[in-house]
């Protein structure tokens, strides 16, 4: 296990900013990870665990100790006649994970398909799309406290998950290394086409689902055609959380702006972000190396050479705006570093 210094991090990161870690280390098997708690440079630095880099914006060089997250390794833990647990380790890409799920006709994470990033970071961000987030379908989670060295597993109900977060994101951030995560799935049929954009997509093209396998090849397409690619454009993918509100809020609402969209969810009633910051219009706006997707208003772009200061300025800019017009706070996803 090696040890790198002023480590160029332009790469890992969905955004293709140009950072520097003070120290980086690769973490390729869990040996390695009980060996990283005993270095001094581990202990002595800030911490940053890094997955696939896809919901971090660095603002700056990270005076600390970066850990990549590339422990490897999908298997079935168990199998019944309705069911299956799958354990996969923490750097295992997600859209792999789907992959080995669908193609062997398991139901669950059909959904989840092409959402960036590696298995260690879902429960983290308790990551969600069209209808589906990892908490439906999350056994536990395998993870290390780092100050002990002490391997822990967290329930489902340990993780304290809620939208777009959880306890590793909340109480104990910055305190645990995701090592595995176990996920239950399905063997017999449990399609979630409720979500309206995947039900529209299917109707439209006329096609009738006959496996997991055909939501996970309709959500890719969707996606496909909605997201830049990051290796193209960089991008941290949905850059803002949708916004909750209660129905008396609504109302209010509704009467300014009659086509306001909504959907129920939990006694309250969600408004996506994107349809606000359209109304703004943000949508296509571009301001220097930076800007608004054209297909999807939810998404800050860097055109080639932008600073995370720029983004972040840029996305402050979105936020006031959605303010001052709806008096809606707009929350990112995106964790700035």
């Amino acid at each position: 296990m090696e040890i790198l210094k002023n480590y160029d991090l332009t790469k890992l990161n969905t955004f293709g900013i140009h950072a520097k870690a003070l120290y980086f280390i690769e973490l390729k098997n869990e040996l390695e990870l009980q060996e990283l708690f005993k270095i001094p440079e581990f202990k002595k630095n800030e911490k940053l665990f890094l997955g696939g880099g896809s919901n971090i914006l660095f603002i700056k060089d990270f005076y600390g100790i970066v850990v990549s997250n590339r422990l490897k390794g999908i298997e079935v833990l168990k199998e019944t006649e309705d069911f299956v647990l799958i354990k996969s380790m923490g750097g295992e890409w997600w859209n792999d994970l789907v992959n080995f799920s669908v193609d062997r006709g398991y139901w669950g994470i059909e959904n989840l398909s092409l959402v960036p990033g590696t298995v260690g970071a879902t429960p983290v961000q308790n990551i969600g799309a069209y209808g589906v987030e990892i908490k439906d379908v999350l056994e536990n989670v395998e993870a290390y406290e780092i100050n002990t060295g002490e391997k822990k597993v967290f329930s489902n109900k340990e993780c304290k998950f809620g939208y777009r977060d959880s306890v590793f994101k909340g109480e104990l951030k910055g305190q645990y290394f995701i090592s595995a995560v176990v996920v239950k799935l399905y063997k017999k049929e449990s399609k979630n086409i409720r979500y309206k954009t995947l039900q529209e997509y299917l109707e439209k093209n006329n096609i009738e689902v006959t496996g997991p396998k055909t939501i996970s090849d309709a959500v890719t397409e969707i996606r496909k055609s909605k997201l830049p690619d990051p290796k193209i454009l960089g991008n941290a993918g949905s850059f803002f959380k949708n916004v909750y509100v209660d129905q008396e809020k609504f109302e209010r609402l509704k009467k300014e702006f009659p086509d306001v969209p909504s959907f129920n969810e939990d006694n309250l009633i969600k408004i996506p972000s994107g349809w606000l910051i359209e109304n703004c219009g943000w949508k296509g706006k571009r301001l220097g190396k930076v800007g608004i997707h054209e297909r999807q208003a939810l998404v800050l772009v860097n055109y080639g050479g932008a600073t995370g200061e720029e983004v972040k300025n840029l996305a402050f800019q979105v936020i006031d705006s959605v303010y001052q017009k709806f008096g809606l706070k707009l929350v990112p996803e995106v964790n700035f570093i």
